[in-house]
Parts: C-alpha cells; structure tokens; sequence
C-alpha cells in the first residue's frame, strides 16, 4: 500500500480549494515552485492526474475531484481537533488525573479541588485511589501524591501538606482489661489492624524512632486491609490498636471514641507532595491544579 504523506493531501486540499497554485502556496507559506513539486509528487505516488490547469485555473480532474470529496471531511475533522486541542492551552479545560492515598485524597484532594469546579466547568478532576507505587505515566496519569521520601528523584515534586505524623490508638473498650502499650516492643502483645500495601505484596510495619534510635514493627492481629477507613472503622469498634495519620483520628481522641499511646515514640514525617514527569507540564488546568494545592497556599 501507498504511504501518502499528510502534507501533501493537506497541500493538495488546499490548491483545489483555492483554484490557484499562487493562492495556495502564499496560504501555505511556500514557494509556488515547491508546492507544484509537492502536488506532482502525490500523482507520481497515486498514478493519476489530480489537477488540470487552464486559462481560468486550476481544477480538480475526475479522479482528483473524488479524492477531494473523500478526504475533505476527514481532513476538517482533523484540522477542528487539532484547534479544539490548541484551544486548550488557551483556558482552563480538559481532565487531569491524579493518583494517590485515601488520606490525601479526602484530606487534601478534594478539599481543595472541589472548590474549582464551580469556576471552571470544562475542567474534569480524576482522583484514583491506590497504595501501590505505580508508574504514573504507563498508568496515564497526569499525576501522582505521595509522601515525601517516596517520590522518584526523576519527577518534579510540589510539596501539598504540612509535615505530619502516624500514630497508635485503640478504643477505651480495648484498654479496659489491657495495659496500653509503653514500647513499640510491647505492641506484641496487641491485637493490630495490618495494612497489606500492594507494591510489595506484604504488610506495612509500623514505623517509630526516639532519641535517635528507630524502630519498624510488624504487628499482628486478625484484621488485615487494604485502605486506612477500615482499619479506623476497627479500631472505633474495639477491635484492636490502628496506626493512622494524626489528623485522621484526633477529633475521636479529643471527644474520647479513642485513646492515643505511645505519643514519644511516633516522629513527625515528611508531607504529601504532588509529583509529575520532569517534562514541562503546560496547560493551564495543570497548572491551575498544582496552584491550588501548593503548600503553603
């Protein structure tokens, strides 16, 4: 099969269009000797004649006049797409996929976002949820929020969130006939809320450090999920010690639904940052988005 090349459909579209070779080459750009060289070289491929020229013009030849009405529409779809697309970068419009956490998504995402839509109908915000580190561009996402020390050095990270910190806690029926636990040593003895992480395919271990010295614990119990409300839901319920962010369970700390331990042992973490491809991200919506997030705002 015959690979015709784009520009030259596109340089013979335009001289059937305008009936003149000097016409359609200033149109174009081009010099009118480069443009006739364009238009033999598509006969040459095709094998027919596609323009006659006479006293009055130019005019397209029975076979040409058939290639016209075939590829004139396709050939206008293309040119609107590609305005609608160049327009774009022109307004705030389009889809922006973002992957991340639970906790950043109910926390931070939507929060924020949500307030957009309002001011800027042609926008679409995607938020998927997933634990994995997933490669965000094979995944055609526009980007990415995890937590600081997670992000790839080969991506371009906008922090979004304070430093914060994870913490331990369990429900007053839980400690009514347990000791609360004053080591992370002693959390063997606790019946723990597991987080299966995908990337690995194993459990998350509970991270704590003091006075310089670290510490990763892997905890057991007969609870295992896979997203942080479950584990919350749990642990309201008695069911065992949860390790969640600060922010998640301290309105249930303050009204007394749950009771907060081994406080000295849980660090402040790095935050939430946005992170997307090193390429240049130019559209407006991106940019709009990566605004609005930016911590501090």
């Amino acid at each position: 099969m015959t690979r015709i090349d784009l520009n030259q459909l596109g340089a013979f579209l335009a001289v059937a269009n305008e009936g003149s070779f000097t016409r359609a080459a200033a149109q174009r750009g081009v010099t009118q000797s480069a443009l006739s060289h364009t238009i033999r070289g598509l006969e040459e491929k095709l094998g027919v004649r596609l323009l006659s020229r006479t006293t009055r013009g130019v005019t397209p030849t029975e076979a040409g006049q058939r290639l016209l009405e075939r590829i004139r529409p396709h050939y206008e779809g293309i040119e609107s797409e590609l305005d609608e697309l160049s327009g774009l970068r022109e307004r705030v419009a389009g889809t922006i996929r973002i992957n991340t956490h639970d906790h950043a998504a109910y926390t931070i995402l939507w929060p924020k976002l949500s307030k957009l839509l309002p001011k800027y109908p042609e926008l679409v915000i995607e938020i998927t949820v997933s634990y994995g580190l997933i490669d965000i561009v094979a995944e055609r996402h526009d980007a990415g929020v995890r937590l600081g020390d997670q992000v790839a050095k080969d991506m371009v990270a906008v922090r979004i969130s304070p430093d914060f910190r994870f913490v331990v806690v369990g429900s007053p029926s839980y400690f009514a006939d347990r000791e609360k636990p004053v080591t992370p040593q002693d959390l063997t003895a606790h019946s723990c809320a597991n987080l299966r992480l995908p990337t690995y395919g194993g459990l998350y271990a509970w991270e704590f450090a003091k006075g310089g010295r670290e510490l990763h614990v892997q905890v057991k119990g007969q609870m295992i999920f896979n997203t942080s409300p479950q584990i919350l839901t749990a642990a309201l319920e008695g069911y065992g010690l949860a390790y969640l962010p600060e922010d998640v369970v301290q309105q249930h700390v303050a009204e007394g639904r749950l009771v907060q331990v081994l406080e000295d042992w849980c660090p402040v973490g790095p935050g939430y940052h946005l992170y997307y491809p090193s390429r240049r991200q130019s559209l407006p919506a991106f940019s709009l988005v990566i605004n609005t997030l930016r911590y501090p705002s």
